[in-house]
């Protein structure tokens, strides 16, 4: 028999991973951007995160808003 139930969670379901994979992958895209413009070339630093931010996705994208960005906006205001 036809089961409605199964299939609108079914529907829900795959709107709720699609729209947090598009939010993960903006999210991801801004902070590359972010670290690519913003961050200062002295040294290393804008090559690591960048490889970090590339090779780990989300995960290094969060790393770096919670843990660089910061320190960069107060050590260099932007």
């Amino acid at each position: 028999m036809f089961d409605m139930f199964g299939m609108t969670v079914s529907f829900f379901l795959f709107i709720f991973f699609f729209g947090f994979g598009i939010i993960g992958t903006l999210f991801w895209l801004w902070m590359l951007i972010d670290c690519a413009t913003k961050e200062p070339s002295e040294g290393n630093d804008k090559l690591i995160w960048i490889i970090i931010i590339v090779f780990t996705h989300v995960l290094g994208a969060l790393v770096y808003f919670v843990i660089r960005r910061p320190k960069r906006i107060q050590d260099y205001g932007k």
